[in-house]
């Protein structure tokens, strides 16, 4: 997060830049106003730790500090593969300016999210007698023993969200003056939204579960580096952090056993799009 802060706060002298400045050799990039645009990319994902708290008709109880990771894919043909593209961590995002600087989208980050199993972990609370002195012993729950838990959201960590975003132009720092050929922007905005995971969860030997679940709710600030070319592609590198609180995870085939969980996140994007006027 400190990093998206950091650059957050280097964006802000952008803020003072305007299509005013452009050179008039740039005609079709020197207004965005009435423009969609698309994207399709990866992320990487980073998670704070965060306690789980795990309840059903015959337990109840909260383990705490439990770390996670992504599930990366690197560069590989299934992010363009009809049938494969769920596989990887995507992200796609489509959106319309209002006017020259701002515009509104809609999207889906979707993340991985999986559970160290490699880890103990402090708990709380009542649990089945039968783990006692077998996973779990004096306050502390051994993960890498499956039959307790095993838990991700693995198709995935799903945000799907609107942003307000503010794009500004800084090609002239780069003395780039036909810009319908190549431009350089700054992009910052600030989104909100739903969770609805697919979690992969295997509980206290019961059969595995793996739903779609609407599971709560995510806030999020963005900034990147847009580089447009020919008018209507680009490249966007973008950096996002955020806050995801889930109340309703579905662990079991049960309806009366959920968790619930709150931590942080931070991606790096990486997006290849199209822009055209309407």
């Amino acid at each position: 997060m400190h990093k998206l802060l950091l650059i957050l706060s280097l964006l802000s002298f952008s803020i003072g830049f305007s299509q005013d400045s452009k050179s008039t050799t740039a005609k079709y990039t020197a207004h965005n106003k009435g423009k969609m645009y698309f994207y399709w990319g990866g992320n990487r994902g980073s998670y704070t730790n965060s306690d789980i708290h795990f309840k059903g008709a015959n337990y109840d109880f909260t383990l705490y500090d439990i770390a996670a990771v992504d599930r990366p894919k690197g560069w590989h043909v299934d992010y363009i593969n009809p049938g494969r593209m769920t596989i990887p961590q995507t992200n796609f995002r489509i959106g319309y300016f209002l006017n020259d600087h701002y515009n509104i989208s809609i999207g889906v980050d979707h993340m991985k999210y999986v559970m160290i199993q490699n880890q103990s972990a402090r708990i709380t609370g009542n649990y089945p007698n039968s783990f006692n002195s077998t996973v779990i012993s004096n306050g502390m729950v051994d993960l890498t023993d499956e039959s307790f838990l095993t838990f991700e959201h693995t198709d995935g960590l799903n945000y799907v969200n609107s942003e307000f975003s503010r794009v500004d132009d800084i090609s002239k720092l780069f003395k780039i003056n036909d810009t319908d050929k190549i431009q350089v922007s700054l992009t910052e905005g600030a989104g909100a939204g739903i969770l609805y995971p697919k979690t992969n969860v295997a509980l206290m030997g019961q059969e595995r579960h793996d739903d779609f679940n609407v599971a709560g709710y995510g806030v999020s600030l963005k900034a990147g580096l847009n580089i447009t070319f020919f008018k209507h592609y680009f490249i966007q590198a973008e950096l996002k952090g955020g806050f995801i609180d889930m109340q309703n995870i579905k662990t079991t085939f049960n309806n009366a056993d959920s968790a619930s969980q709150h931590f942080m996140f931070f991606e790096r994007v990486i997006a290849f799009g199209g822009i055209f006027q309407l």
